[in-house]
Parts: structure tokens; C-alpha cells; sequence
């Protein structure tokens, strides 16, 4: 054993001059002005963030929720110099099986609170004891407490390998894989480089694509040209600065909380559903700011993008593995997601396919049940 093979206890516990300061920068916040009558076409409103602001500043109580998240056990380890934190719940069942999740961005490990409880002790909520699971939420290597990274090439497969090892550590050595967004990326990495310890995956949507193959449009149906035609439109400002020049964008983030919320607000207003609701319609408003407070406290704007970049500009597609993936996968679509299935099954061994009428990108915000329902019952089958 190694100094990095330590398991540490880790509380959340953010210095009362954070706070201070947090609240002078929301006070002094410098508001840009805004063109009439355009909403949210351009951008966050003027009035809805200041709204959204004063209640940051004096309604919302970080010290509540830093202390609701710190009834869960957490803890922190190290693998290759790389810092890993994350939430560790054992079920009281002894037959569990062991689940990691994981989160993607703008998100954070607190978006699977509302299912740990069901999927830990699922007898207290509807499930039997075959449903139960052991479950492990990290914070993704640069996001929230995982960090710093440790140095450049931290992409969604070198995350995998990292997890894969926090795994081993807790005694894990084979389990099941849930993730959406970057998160979901990771899952299907982990699948991909470790078979023989990942029983299933499953994926709150994933990202397919055209190869140039032909006739590969012809089996699709009417739903997968709509998610097709709407992946290529969507707003992928955000996606550019975070993939091509996240440093530079983190600048203003790091040093505006406003500048923050808007950057992340925007996402929620976008990727829920249905699109033309408030976020705080879709996601309880305390939840949101929770997410935007821990990445504003430990200055993660700038590492939780590279991940972006690593996958999409530092990435040599000519080296991107072909095969196609062997572990059973689950795939579960909200309303909002855009994956292709044709495609999708192209590229993995997909055996669950569900689409949902609701929900957004958010789906263990905006609607764990039918999020756990759909876990429980593709683990009861391939885990």
C-alpha cells in the first residue's frame, strides 16, 4: 500500500470568508444592459438573474445544505496524484449490488441525492431487497472536491480508469455503472476498458453519430431525424468555449458569482422540460444554487471544462477505438435527449431501450422516479 491508497473521511466544511466574499461580489455585481423585448433568446434576462441573485445573496442558506450534505458519508482519496472525493452509502442488504453514479456538468454529485435513499433502502420505498444497491457517487476528477487535476489528458477513459480503481479500493470488483452527460461518457469508457469488472451500464442518453456509411439514415425513424436534425441546431455556444478555450472562459467565472450562475442557469433552462419553463419549474430552485455555490467555492470553472477539451479538441480521432462495446447497456431517454438509437446499438450492446414523454437532461433532478424505476429494473435483469 501505497500513501495514495488512503481512504480519508472527508466533511464539507467552506471558510465563513468565502461566504463574506460571495456575498460582497453579489452585492457589487456589475449588470450589463440588455436589449428590449428579447427574453431568452439572447441570454439570461437582465431581471430574471437579478431575482435569481438577491435570493443567492439573502434567501438562500448555504450553511443548511452544506450540513444536509454532510450527513452523507464522504471521503477522499488519491489514485496517480489525482484527488477523488465522493459519497459512499452500503445498503443493509447483504446481496447489494454495487453501483457507481456519476454526474456530468453543469452538475455535480448532489443531482443523485433524491435517488440514493430509494436505490440504498429500496424496501422503504416500493422495491424489494433484490432492488438494493451499494452505492458510490464521486465528484468527477475536476469538478467540485476532486480536484486539483492533476495535469493535462484527464478525458472521459482516464477518468474511467481512475473510478475504476476507487472501486477496487472499496472492495468492489465488479459493479454496475450509472451516469448522464460527461457522466454517461465515462460509464460507456468503463464499459469499453473493463468488462470483466463492469456488469451493465446505463445511461441517462449518450451521444451517437453518423459514420458516413451508407444507407445509415435509411432505417431511421421520424423521433431519431428530429433528435438528429435537433443535436445539430441546438445552442452549442457553451460547448465551444468549454471544449476550445476553457481557460479563458474561466476567468470571468471564476471571478463573478453572477457571471457563474448565468453560465449554468442557462443550462437549466434549456436542457429541462419542457424548454419554455423556468428552471426553478423543472428543478427546486435550492438544488440549483447548491450546484452553482460548489462550483463558485472551490473555483472549478476552469477543470470542469477540460474535460471538454479533452474529448474534443486534444482528442486524435484517428486513434478513437471502433469496436463495439460488449457490457449489456441501458439506454433511458427523457423527453429532451437526442440520441439516435440505430446508431446507438451500432456502437454498444444495447438490451434496454426506454423513452420517456418527460423529463429533461436532468432526469435524477427532475424526475427520479422514473429514473429509479427504470434502473431497478435493468439491474434486476443484466446486474
Amino acid at each position: 500500500m501505497t500513501e495514495y491508497d488512503d481512504i480519508r473521511p472527508f466533511r464539507i466544511d467552506i471558510p465563513q470568508a468565502q461566504l463574506d466574499d460571495l456575498d460582497a461580489r453579489l452585492a457589487a455585481t456589475r449588470w450589463p444592459s440588455e436589449l428590449p423585448g428579447v427574453g431568452w433568446d439572447r441570454g439570461v434576462p437582465v431581471d430574471y438573474l437579478r431575482a435569481l441573485t438577491e435570493y443567492w445573496r439573502t434567501g438562500y442558506d448555504w450553511r443548511r445544505h452544506e450540513a444536509a450534505l454532510n450527513e452523507l458519508p464522504q471521503f477522499v482519496t488519491s489514485v496517480e496524484e489525482q484527488p477523488i472525493h465522493f459519497v459512499h452509502v452500503p445498503s443493509p442488504e447483504p446481496d447489494a449490488t454495487p453501483l457507481l453514479l456519476l454526474h456530468g456538468w453543469p452538475g455535480t454529485l448532489t443531482d443523485f441525492r433524491e435517488i440514493l435513499d430509494p436505490l440504498v433502502n429500496p424496501r422503504a420505498h416500493g422495491g424489494s431487497a433484490a432492488d438494493a444497491c451499494h452505492v458510490v457517487v464521486p465528484s468527477l476528477p475536476g469538478f467540485g472536491f476532486s480536484t486539483p487535476l492533476a495535469g493535462p489528458g484527464v478525458d472521459a477513459s482516464r477518468m474511467a480508469d481512475l473510478l475504476d480503481t476507487v472501486m477496487h479500493r472499496l472492495g468492489y470488483r465488479s459493479y454496475a455503472v450509472h451516469g448522464y452527460d460527461t457522466g454517461a461518457w465515462v460509464a460507456l469508457a468503463l464499459g469499453r476498458k473493463r468488462p470483466e469488472n463492469v456488469r451493465a451500464v446505463h445511461v441517462n442518453a449518450m451521444l451517437s453519430f453518423p459514420t458516413g456509411a451508407d444507407g445509415e439514415f435509411d432505417a431511421l425513424t421520424d423521433r431519431d431525424h428530429a433528435r438528429w436534425d435537433r443535436m445539430q441546431n441546438h445552442n452549442d455556444g457553451y460547448l465551444q468555449c468549454n471544449s476550445k478555450r476553457p481557460q479563458t472562459v474561466a476567468y470571468g467565472l471564476t471571478d463573478s458569482p453572477v457571471g457563474q450562475l448565468a453560465w449554468i442557469v442557462e443550462k437549466f433552462k434549456e436542457l429541462t422540460h419542457p424548454e419554455d419553463a423556468l428552471p426553478e419549474q423543472c428543478v427546486d430552485r435550492d438544488q440549483l444554487l447548491t450546484n452553482v455555490s460548489i462550483y463558485w467555492f472551490t473555483g472549478t470553472a476552469a477543470s470542469a471544462a477540460q474535460v471538454y477539451y479533452e474529448e474534443m479538441s486534444a482528442v486524435d480521432w484517428s486513434d478513437t477505438p471502433t469496436a463495439r462495446g460488449t457490457v449489456p447497456t441501458g439506454v433511458l431517454l427523457s423527453a429532451h435527449d437526442v440520441t439516435v438509437r440505430p446508431w446507438a446499438e451500432r456502437d454498444h450492446h444495447v438490451v434496454r431501450w426506454t423513452e420517456l414523454d418527460t423529463g429533461g437532461h436532468f432526469l435524477a433532478l427532475e424526475d427520479p422516479d422514473a429514473l429509479v424505476g427504470d434502473l431497478r429494473r435493468f439491474l434486476a435483469e443484466w446486474a
